[in-house]
C-alpha cells in the first residue's frame, strides 16, 4: 500500500514539474517570486536534458521502483510517453507540443528580461 502511495504521490509531482516547466518563467515576473527564475533554469535545463540526450528522469525512475515494490509493472516507456502522448494530444504532434512548449518559456524568459531591464515608474507608496 505504501509503494502504490510513493508512486501515485511521483505521478502527482511529475505533473507539477511539467506545469512548473511550462508557466515557472511567467512566475518569476512578479517582483516576490522573482529568486524562482533560477529553479526554472534549472527544470528547463533537465528538460532538454531529457528530450535532447535522452538522460533518464529520476521521477520516472522512482515510479517505477514503487510499483514494482507494490507488486505493479513499470513504465514502458517514459513518463510523457505514457500519460501524455497519445492520451492529452495526439502522438503525430509530439514535435509540435514540444516547440509549442518551447515558445512558451522562450516568452516567459522575454517577457521577464524585458520586466527586469524596464525603468520602474515611482509607486504611488514612494511618492509620499
Amino acid at each position: 500500500m505504501g509503494y502504490q502511495v510513493l508512486a501515485q504521490a511521483t505521478v502527482a509531482a511529475h505533473f507539477l514539474f511539467l506545469a512548473y516547466l511550462l508557466v515557472g518563467g511567467y512566475l518569476a515576473w512578479s517582483a516576490r517570486w522573482r529568486w524562482t527564475v533560477l529553479a526554472h533554469a534549472a527544470v528547463v535545463g533537465w528538460g532538454i536534458s531529457i528530450v535532447t540526450v535522452g538522460q533518464d528522469c529520476p521521477l520516472t525512475w522512482l515510479e517505477n521502483w514503487a510499483r514494482e515494490r507494490a507488486g505493479q509493472r513499470g513504465l514502458a516507456r517514459g513518463f510523457v510517453d505514457t500519460y501524455l502522448t497519445g492520451v492529452i494530444y495526439p502522438a503525430h504532434y509530439l514535435t509540435e507540443v514540444r516547440v509549442l512548449v518551447g515558445l512558451v518559456v522562450l516568452v516567459s524568459w522575454v517577457g521577464l528580461a524585458v520586466r527586469w531591464t524596464r525603468p520602474r515608474a515611482p509607486s504611488a507608496r514612494s511618492a509620499n
